[in-house]
């Protein structure tokens, strides 16, 4: 069953397109724990923020649908994947607050969005991979106050957990995006 399963999302995230298919498996692997870090909000910072943390997963279905759309149009997967990472974080931002470091993942969208392009799609790349840096420069102080308030304890919790995901983040994109180097552009 497991290997059934394994099988059919490596078909999913396969592409022709190696960069689409290097941003499919990052979509996939962020859909699969978009369930888990309500979890880990939970473990961190206590139930106080249920049910307001359950709204983290909303974006689940977008990153899976990221490979199917990537499947009849590679640039525009790659496209909807640098924007979906950067809306959802912004989202979480205010879900969880400011304090919770949730922005600190706006650091590998921006990352993310340099690498889903090839360079001869810089005139597109450019602005996606803005994109995270100007959302941080034009929300970062002005969220306004999110559905709960967690404890500063909790909050701190909160950004030592987002700081250690977001890094763990960046060195999984390059871990996937550095099998690349010998892939040939097609």
């Amino acid at each position: 069953m497991l290997k059934r399963v394994t099988t059919w999302l490596a078909d999913y995230a396969a592409n022709d397109d190696p960069l689409a298919a290097a941003g499919n498996l990052v979509a996939l692997v962020l859909a699969g724990n978009q369930p888990f870090y309500p979890l880990y909000v939970v473990l961190v910072a206590g139930t106080e923020g249920l049910p307001w943390a359950l709204l983290t997963m909303i974006s689940l279905p977008f990153f899976f649908a990221v490979p199917a759309l990537a499947r009849r149009h590679p640039r525009l997967g790659r496209l909807a994947l640098a924007l979906i990472t950067t809306i959802n974080t912004v989202f979480c931002s205010w879900v969880l607050g400011e304090p919770s470091g949730t922005e600190l993942f706006l650091l590998p969208c921006a990352a993310l969005a340099g690498l889903l392009f090839w360079p001869s799609e810089r005139l597109l790349m450019l602005p996606l991979a803005g994109l995270p840096v100007g959302a941080f420069w034009l929300l970062h102080g002005r969220y306004g106050a999110p559905p709960h308030l967690y404890s500063p304890e909790a909050y701190s919790g909160l950004l030592t957990m987002n700081a250690v995901s977001a890094g763990t983040v960046s060195i999984f994109l390059g871990i996937v995006f550095s099998r690349l180097y010998a892939a040939p552009k097609p």
